[in-house]
């Protein structure tokens, strides 16, 4: 009878542990409360235009006080029970931005972001590096935007807050997201992005949209959208319900100011 048994005792271990390490982000057991996002808000204001173009020689030379940030974020996981919602999603948000800025001035100087580790695209790349320690656990920033993000907010307008350090991305905003200001931020970072021409280029027959939007097609038919054209028609210019949509090529040069013109993805 034993002999029956061990074999199904091993499969529910091997289950159980696989579990652990693949769901542990829901595990936490963190007692945090919302932390002050005054630090980051100040280092963005120093080192980041108001069109996103970021100095990370600036944060490289500040960085005592960007390290401050970095621990104050991973001294307090976000949990279900002191935090509202807002400041869970604003607390992911600034992260992601923060781990995204530490991981470029890491390695500066550097063309772009997909230098710093090559490997399969979307599979084995700089995004997938665990870097991150908050708390007990251990994040790469796949984990944080796909795992954590987009999962449990499911708020399409966080494609347009999260930055991945390149030209063709959303800009990285110069002031930090805070709960209280959050739903204006989200709503100021859709219009920007789909109305700067650099990112996308609208008109009222044909929308030129940036591959995030078909990338992530499936996220815009959250929040009430009923898919990528619906979103498009609320945050950008007024259009045809019959443009047609094509995407344009994606530029991965580093989001510093010195890249000019695009290269394709």
């Amino acid at each position: 009878m034993k002999k029956v048994w061990l074999p199904i005792l091993f499969m529910v271990s091997v289950f159980a542990i696989l579990c652990f390490t693949q769901c542990g982000v829901s595990k936490i057991q963190s007692s945090s409360r919302p932390v002050s996002h005054v630090i980051w808000d100040s280092l963005l204001q120093q080192y980041v235009t108001t069109s996103g173009d970021v100095n990370y020689n600036g944060f490289i030379q500040d960085s005592t006080k960007f390290n401050q940030y970095l621990n104050l974020l991973g001294n307090n996981h976000p949990n279900d029970q002191n935090w509202s919602r807002d400041e869970r999603l604003a607390y992911w948000i600034n992260a992601y931005n923060a781990y995204t800025v530490k991981i470029i001035v890491d390695h500066y100087p550097v063309d772009g972001i997909k230098d710093i580790k090559r490997g399969i695209p979307f599979v084995n790349t700089v995004w997938d590096i665990k870097f991150i320690n908050i708390e007990d656990q251990t994040y790469d920033l796949n984990n944080i935007e796909h795992g954590i993000i987009r999962k449990r907010f499911e708020e399409p307008r966080i494609h347009f807050a999260v930055n991945c350090a390149s030209v063709s991305c959303p800009r990285l905003r110069n002031e930090a997201y805070t709960a209280e200001k959050l739903e204006k931020q989200l709503t100021d970072q859709a219009r920007y992005f789909l109305r700067n021409p650099v990112k996308n280029r609208l008109s009222n027959d044909q929308l030129q949209l940036s591959k995030i939007f078909k990338w992530f097609s499936g996220d815009f038919k959250d929040g009430g959208f009923k898919g990528v054209r619906d979103f498009v028609q609320q945050y950008g210019p007024a259009h045809s319900q019959d443009a047609d949509i094509k995407y344009l090529d994606y530029d991965w040069r580093l989001n510093d100011g010195r890249a000019q013109g695009a290269t394709t993805d």
